[in-house]
């Protein structure tokens, strides 16, 4: 079996919490998780967009940095970026080759008493590639919770956890303290954490980890004052102070008002790392934050007939809050709004923050069979308080033409595969 069929097989098994395969894998690899310095965010929403700014710090800097990122949106390659790029194919075949071959040897030698899931794969595989390219520094994104995800295999030298919310309940418990104690297993021995989270249940859990470990907590907003100096576009241009340095003006290069809260998460941890013993000059900081782009998050696309979709990935409460309250600001009369989400999610919480600027509704369905059926989908809105029509188009592709013949600007959100689908008709487009 060739190494990407044998790595899609296995998304069959689903998740798996739990080091120990991850362990024994990256050991019969000579642990590559090793060989470069790291840094680690967690949290349930704004990670990717953090670890997005923190690693464009890091290069602005002038090191070569290695982004391991999930899940990904159009093409596996986008998992594991050097120096912003992500990975050639070739190379991720051969490191795709590299970890097959060495799981079938531990299996052989029975190390590895089960098969080992996708996640746990590709994170090794993400291990392998940064090694081979030989980069001086690697920002991991967590995939789901902290403690028990596989990216917990490497000893960071600092963290960030950016915010605690409800989602992925049945893997990570029904309450704030319950979820920020599966992020905050990311925390290592005497280690520094960023936290830009603000709600007590959630801070008094982190706190309590650091003080376990050894390690020292940093509050994101604690002696920091930023400036929102205007909002032109959806875009905050801020002027940024922290206890260390002043950065500014800046224009984030991320839409959305909570971006600057990402932003100062970001810069904070970059300051981490500097005082660590790895130079981050300030103007490094600015020009990641005035540069970073993180796809299918707030990202407005055009086709060749100049039509726009606003795509983002909100798919749970507080990404559509989010994504609600920019909408009230930068397209105060609603938007058409293309929707479609897993079967797994709250999808009436997800839905409730945008039905009010939701001009017209069509719901669709990505092309996995995780997909909420549209026919479902529809139900679920008027439950949750929809008094319009709601058009149902079973295909992405349609469910964006059928939008557009109610405007030339509209949404698509919800799935993050939803999303993804999205963005490869508009890069074919291109």
């Amino acid at each position: 079996m060739d190494p990407l069929t044998y790595l899609f097989s296995l998304e069959k098994l689903g998740i798996k919490f739990g080091l120990e395969n991850v362990r024994t894998i990256c050991a019969g690899l000579g642990d590559p998780q090793n060989s470069w310095p790291s840094v680690i965010i967690a949290g349930t929403n704004g990670k990717g967009s953090v670890a997005a700014m923190v690693e464009a710090g890091l290069r602005a800097a002038g090191l070569r940095t290695g982004l391991y990122t999930s899940p990904h949106l159009v093409r596996i390659e986008e998992r594991f970026a050097i120096d912003g790029t992500p990975v050639a194919t070739a190379e991720l075949i051969e490191a795709a080759a590299t970890v097959q071959q060495a799981v079938a040897r531990l299996r052989e030698q029975r190390r590895l008493e089960t098969e080992p899931t996708f996640f746990e794969v590709t994170t090794a595989i993400g291990f392998e590639l940064f090694r081979r390219a030989r980069v001086g520094f690697v920002v991991l994104e967590v995939g789901l919770g902290g403690r028990f995800d596989a990216t917990n295999v490497a000893t960071p030298v600092a963290a960030a956890i950016t915010t605690i919310d409800f989602d992925h309940e049945r893997f990570l418990g029904h309450t704030i303290a319950a979820i920020a104690g599966e992020k905050a297993g990311v925390i290592k021995r005497g280690m520094r954490v960023v936290v830009g989270e603000t709600k007590p249940d959630a801070v008094s859990v982190i706190e309590r980890a650091c003080r376990e470990q050894g390690a020292l907590m940093i509050h994101a907003a604690g002696g920091s004052r930023v400036d929102i100096l205007d909002f032109e576009g959806g875009a905050a241009l801020v002027d940024l102070t922290t206890p260390a340095r002043h950065y500014g003006p800046a224009r984030l290069a991320l839409h959305g008002r909570h971006q600057v809260q990402n932003a100062v998460v970001a810069a904070r941890l970059l300051e981490e790392v500097d005082a660590l013993g790895t130079p981050i000059p300030a103007e490094a900081i600015v020009a990641a934050l005035a540069s970073t782009r993180w796809p299918g998050r707030l990202d407005l696309l055009t086709d060749e007939q100049g039509r726009m979709v606003l795509c983002d990935s909100a798919h749970n409460p507080a990404g559509a809050r989010v994504l609600a309250d920019y909408l009230r600001e930068v397209h105060p009369g609603g938007l058409p709004i293309v929707f479609g989400i897993m079967k797994d999610k709250d999808v009436s919480g997800t839905l409730k923050p945008l039905l009010p600027w939701a001009s017209h509704l069509v719901v669709t369905r990505a092309h996995t069979d995780r997909a909420l059926t549209p026919d479902s989908l529809a139900e679920a809105a008027r439950r949750a308080g929809w008094r319009g029509t709601v058009e149902i188009e079973e295909k992405p592709a349609l469910a964006l033409e059928a939008a557009w013949r109610h405007a030339p600007a509209i949404c698509a959100a919800g799935s993050i595969f939803l999303v993804g689908e999205v963005l490869a008709r508009f890069r074919h487009d291109t």
